[in-house]
């Protein structure tokens, strides 16, 4: 029986390999080439301290495969995110019943003669005949309840209702011989036969007072309330495939792998044709990665949603289906809990044992956390940092963020390599445009906007041109630049007071008095928390600790250290950029940054760790939520998510269990426990 399901379960899992070709598993081959550096070091983004004492870390890959690096969102309750289910059964689709049909008359006729297959076609044809005449009549039928038989018997008589119901079956129209003077039982009897013949039939009062009733047109008949609409009621009266009672916003679990959080947002508005707009979640979750997350829909239709999971080319399905009054918003989770796979660890200096370096390090990071910096994906990938394109915007140099943002680079987009050799000799924006691909957003933006403007003989455009292409690239990606030019000074400040004071608190440092919640940078701006600086006694009262105190990111809405010597980071920092952090109001709103408050310090919640023995980097170490629910439909039986260890196995691979806030970086979690270097151009660390 054990073999059996352990055949069962490597059947699944093989089946799921063979359906993604190796190079979308992935992302690096077995034999690495060299590595192209790309872009900025740690050191550029701020990056430079470590809490975790020991001195030798230890090195591995990250995301060799997909289901190497797996997040599951955590809901607001503390519930972690899975797909448990693949949406509703709604049985075959017509399509999928016709295959059936073809299949049954292909076996039927297999080793027949073509005489007893022309009788086998003439006899099926006459039964689909049949059965078309038997729906025709029974469409034609109106069945009437008893109880609105007796009803209706109170108005009309017996003949009148027989010639009412017959309308559905000739047509026509019919007129009644009672006649009803009082005004109150004409009105009963119009709403009575809207509702018990559900709309379809007309009803008029002809001048002798007497009841007109014909079949309804479309456009007399009057729509249906939404919430009734929306309602599938089948033939055993379960309503909404189990659902219950419909509501506003449909939320269900979405399941992908390599795709982004927002990619598959549009591509489900496509495919279901609403906006964009009307598909809500609560955050995006990484691209190279198996994720889960909850996703709601206004005014969805179950059916509708659930029938996206046969489209199994977009790389996403969909499970645990709700109704809810509300719709999920930016922010509405409390965090993320992590499975990753790090292969091929191996200690940074190449000697001494693995397993207790990993040890070590665990227990540092359990016990001391993890510098709570902006991570690397903020800075971006290529040449030009995003916080430098930040700090272009925040001192108003318009033409110079445009040509940085437009020039050629040592590690920029191969997509966009010729639009930028175009610009960089002709100046041309049309030429260039028509040799950019469409989803490089701030690029397009400027372009479009610049081929409307006039150049001078030197090929410049005036300063108003300038800001009128910045302000065309969506608000968002703007605001993301500016954005990373704070991260970049928090990290610095950050940077500073761990050099100088470690995890000790001192005179000056911020804390909330409330102990209020940082909420996620990305959601929302805490710059009216109340904050207080701390005094010699409240360090000495031990009511606070290293995991309390906060750091300002530049603002004209919030306050700064009182340390003399942190505020002066933040002053000498910013000066090299012409910038002053008491002075961040501008004319132009977007780029008055009010500041917010982030702790300094993170933990990582129920952390664990297992070491792993295997040989093939392109065989999974763990499954998927896919996977275990495949294998729990197959075998009726529970698989750990955890893959035994490979006999033979000549590689050590350290599979590591964390939840975080919504406001922490995973990658900064494992820098901290690595101790390692995880700017992408490190051999050590591959992203």
């Amino acid at each position: 029986m054990i073999r059996q399901t352990i055949r069962r379960v490597f059947g699944i899992m093989t089946e799921t390999l063979k359906r993604t070709t190796s190079s979308e598993l992935l992302d690096v081959p077995a034999k690495k080439p060299k590595l192209v550096p790309m872009g900025i070091s740690e050191e550029k983004a701020g990056i430079t301290q470590f809490i975790n004492p020991n001195v030798v870390g230890f090195s591995g890959s990250l995301k060799t495969l997909y289901s190497d690096f797996q997040v599951n969102e955590i809901e607001p309750n503390g519930n972690v995110v899975h797909l448990t289910d693949m949406g509703i059964d709604v049985g075959p689709t017509k399509k999928e019943l016709r295959m059936q049909e073809r299949a049954k008359f292909r076996e039927e006729i297999a080793g027949k003669t073509e005489e007893e297959i022309a009788e086998i076609k003439a006899k099926r044809w006459e039964e689909k005949e049949e059965e078309k005449k038997v729906d025709s009549e029974e469409s034609k039928k109106y069945n009437v309840p008893d109880e609105d038989r007796e009803e209706l018997l109170k108005y009309v008589t017996p003949a009148e209702l027989s010639q009412i119901e017959a309308l559905f079956t000739s047509g026509g129209n019919m007129e009644t011989e009672t006649t009803f003077d009082d005004k109150q039982q004409r009105t009963e009897l119009h709403q009575l036969v809207r509702r018990v013949f559900d709309g379809k039939l007309e009803t008029v009062t002809s001048p002798e007072n007497k009841f007109r009733i014909a079949i309804g047109t479309k456009r007399s008949r009057k729509p249906r309330q939404q919430q009734e609409s929306m309602h599938h009621v089948d033939e055993n009266g379960v309503v909404n495939y189990g659902l219950g009672t419909y509501k506003p916003y449909l939320h269900f679990t979405l399941y992908k792998q390599n795709r982004d959080t927002m990619e598959v947002a549009n591509n489900m508005a496509k495919l279901l044709r609403v906006n964009n707009r009307f598909i809500n979640y609560a955050g995006t979750k990484d691209r190279r990665g198996a994720t889960c997350q909850k996703f709601s829909i206004h005014n969805g239709k179950v059916l509708r949603v659930n029938g996206l999971n046969k489209l199994t080319k977009h790389g996403f399905t969909l499970g645990s289906f709700s109704y809810e009054d509300f719709p999920l918003k930016l922010g509405d989770s409390n965090g993320n809990q992590f499975t990753i796979v790090i292969r091929d660890a191996q200690t940074v200096d190449g000697k001494g044992d693995v397993e207790a370096t990993v040890s070590s390090c665990f227990e540092s990071l359990k016990k001391n956390g993890f510098i709570n910096y902006f991570g690397m994906q903020r800075f971006g990938s290529f040449s030009v940092s995003t916080h430098e394109y930040g700090k272009l915007l925040l001192t108003l140099n318009w033409e110079e963020f445009i040509e940085v943002l437009l020039s050629e680079q040592d590690a920029v987009a191969p997509a966009s390599a010729e639009a930028r050799r175009i610009w960089a000799e002709t100046r041309d924006p049309e030429q260039a445009l028509a040799a950019l691909p469409h989803y490089f957003v701030a690029e397009t933006a400027i372009l479009k906007t610049l081929r409307h403007e006039t150049q001078n003989a030197d090929k410049k455009y005036s300063k108003n041109a300038y800001l009128k292409s910045i302000q065309a690239i969506p608000r968002n990606l703007r605001m993301m630049y500016v954005h990373a030019y704070q991260a970049y000074v928090w990290n610095r400040v950050a940077s500073k007071r761990i050099e100088l004071y470690g995890m000790n608190l001192v005179e000056g440092d911020l804390v909330f008095e409330d102990s209020q919640q940082v909420l996620d940078e990305d959601v929302a701006y805490v710059n009216d928390a109340k904050v207080k600086a701390l005094t010699k006694e409240d360090i000495e009262s031990g009511k606070y600790t290293i995991f309390d105190v906060i750091l300002s990111s530049a603002g004209y809405k919030i306050q700064y250290p009182a340390n003399e010597t942190l505020r002066s980071v933040y002053v000498e920092t910013m000066a090299k950029d012409g910038l002053d952090p008491f002075k961040m109001a501008r004319n132009i709103k977007e780029f008055s940054m009010t500041g917010t408050y982030r702790k300094l310090m993170a933990q990582a919640k129920n952390l664990s760790y297992d070491i792993v023995k295997y040989s093939d980097d392109e065989k999974p170490l763990i499954r998927t939520d896919l996977e275990l629910l495949q294998i729990k439909q197959e075998t009726n039986e529970d698989v750990p998510r955890l893959i035994p260890n490979e006999e033979g196995g000549d590689k050590l691979a350290v599979v590591l269990q964390m939840q975080l806030g919504v406001s922490s970086y995973a990658t900064m979690a494992l820098r901290e426990f690595m101790r390692i270097d995880t700017s992408r151009y490190r051999e050590g660390l591959c992203k």
